[in-house]
């Protein structure tokens, strides 16, 4: 088996293969299940621009069943899961059945979930085809759906037995859905690793000479954190920076807004106004505030928070999963690449935040 032009990284119990040979590594991981039901989770974009690449370079899927869902982050629900279940069960599907998730964050998300509950787990592959799936949501063991309004509430805690990133999948995108995973590349550098920050601020997106090392780059950060803390029991909330607002903002854009938000664009919104907490309370100098925010504004376009609709993002963030005693629990920063996590926030203080991302915007 040739690994040229590969980069592997080993996870818990898994690994992650990064370049444009991993459909030959992926033929090996494919070989125990040749004789096995084979079903690839697809929706529309993916069905169009990635299943023929995937299935002509592996003989082993000619024969797999395409299960197709709609796209969007409204559709990651119990109602969908319900479906593809049945349809599992219709197919009468064993315990020594595989599902390739073939898709951005929430394919890679519902699909390791139905795997993992179905006959109390069925093996389970990640193609991630979005910059944000490939560098977040297909690495490091968390898959869930929403529920009731209210981001990846219910889930589980499994890995994948592999990930296979194909970064040439990226040249699909649009530059909405690249900037959207950009978000997390820029939330791994503000936590991890100041440097990575300086090559992100000049903007690594527009040559696809750099989204292999982007990639790279950002698994590594995050694969580390994950190595430690694989359950979220502490270091692993570091990766929750910008994601208490961010996420409260999107679950409301998602219920709200006739175009809501793409993940990566409320958690941009979320960056800044933790960001504002952090310099407030958490020791971070102006400075640093006014670069974070600087950069951020450079790249995501304003999106307003009406001071209306303030209540109910501070009760969407009272039901995040990493709060503790219904205190609001923040990871803050200290400075570009540290970050400090179970930082309790008052009411007001975030209120403020949010009218510190509003007045940036403003004249």
């Amino acid at each position: 088996m040739s690994l040229h032009n590969i980069k592997k990284i080993q996870t818990n119990s898994s690994q992650v293969f990064i370049g444009e040979d991993v459909f030959s590594v992926l033929n090996e991981y494919l070989r125990p299940y040749q004789d096995c039901k084979i079903f690839v989770l697809v929706d529309e974009n993916t069905l169009e621009h990635c299943v023929t690449k995937l299935i002509t370079q592996n003989k082993i899927l000619h024969n797999a069943e395409i299960l197709e869902i709609n796209s969007g982050e409204e559709n990651k629900t119990l109602e969908v899961c319900y479906q593809l279940w049945k349809t599992l069960a219709d197919y009468k599907v064993d315990r020594k059945s595989l599902l390739i998730n073939l898709g951005g964050g929430v394919i890679t998300d519902m699909g390791g979930f139905i795997a993992s509950t179905y006959k109390r787990g069925v093996d389970f592959i990640n193609i991630p085809t979005t910059l944000l799936s490939q560098i977040d949501a297909s690495v490091g063991g968390k898959t869930g759906v929403d529920f009731e309004g209210l981001k990846n509430i219910i889930g589980v805690f499994n890995e994948p037995k592999g990930v296979f990133i194909y970064p040439d999948f990226l040249t699909t995108l649009d530059k909405r859905q690249m900037l959207s995973g950009y978000a997390e590349a820029l939330k791994h550098a503000l936590i991890k690793d100041a440097d990575y920050w300086i090559e992100l601020k000049e903007g690594m997106l527009s040559d696809k000479e750099n989204w292999n090392d982007l990639i790279e780059t950002s698994v590594n950060i995050k694969n580390e954190i994950v190595l430690n803390d694989p359950l979220e029991k502490g270091e692993r909330k570091l990766l929750n920076f910008g994601h208490t607002i961010g996420h409260a903002i999107e679950s409301f854009s998602l219920e709200n807004d006739q175009n809501p938000l793409c993940h990566g664009e409320a958690i941009a919104v979320g960056m800044i106004c933790e960001s504002y907490i952090s310099q407030k309370s958490n020791k971070m100098t102006k400075t640093i505030l006014h670069e974070i925010s600087d950069t951020i504004k450079s790249f995501y376009s304003y999106y307003e928070l009406d001071e209306s609709n303030f209540h109910s993002y501070i009760e969407l963030m009272k039901h995040d999963k990493k709060n503790e005693n219904e205190h609001i629990n923040f990871t803050l920063l200290a400075k570009i690449g540290k970050a400090e996590f179970n930082k309790e926030i008052g009411v007001d203080l975030i209120l403020e935040s949010l009218s510190y991302y509003n007045s940036l915007n403003k004249g």
